[in-house]
């Protein structure tokens, strides 16, 4: 299976009907993209669940230690992590059924891409969450 990223018209329904985000790796450094891109999701409406083992509380929302524990359904999985990581995850996401499964900007494994898809689950990789929002709904 080849995994092709979404069309500027399917990314924008992504964004438009999906507004629970967990953010795997988001950081508590305000000086990291993984902490400043979840601030301007929250700033936009979007409900964001940070997954980060060494955090308690990030951006005044409780921070799980694995996706696993996140409850509730979730719209997005959004991942902050190196690509050699991603195969990590990967079950966790296919445990919690988001719709999609969003590796950003430099992120890319093909076979964690291909096995997430395969569950049904939408993917987008190599993009950043922000820039996309940014590009395709100009206020």
């Amino acid at each position: 299976m080849v995994v092709k990223n979404p069309s500027d018209e399917e990314i924008k329904e992504i964004l438009s009907q999906n507004k629970t985000v967990a953010v795997i790796g988001m950081s508590k450094n305000p000086e990291k993209d993984a902490y400043t891109i979840p601030q301007y999701l929250i700033n936009k409406g979007y409900k964001v669940i940070p997954v980060n083992p060494s955090a308690d509380e990030i951006l005044g929302e409780k921070a799980y230690k694995k996706l696993g524990d996140v409850p509730g359904p979730i719209d997005i999985v959004d991942v902050f992590r190196p690509s050699e990581d991603i195969p990590n995850y990967v079950d966790d996401v296919i445990g919690k059924k988001p719709k999609v499964f969003w590796l950003q900007l430099g992120i890319e494994n093909t076979a964690a891409e291909e096995k997430v898809a395969s569950a049904g689950i939408k993917v987008v990789f190599n993009k950043c969450v922000m820039a996309e929002h940014k590009r395709l709904f100009r206020f």
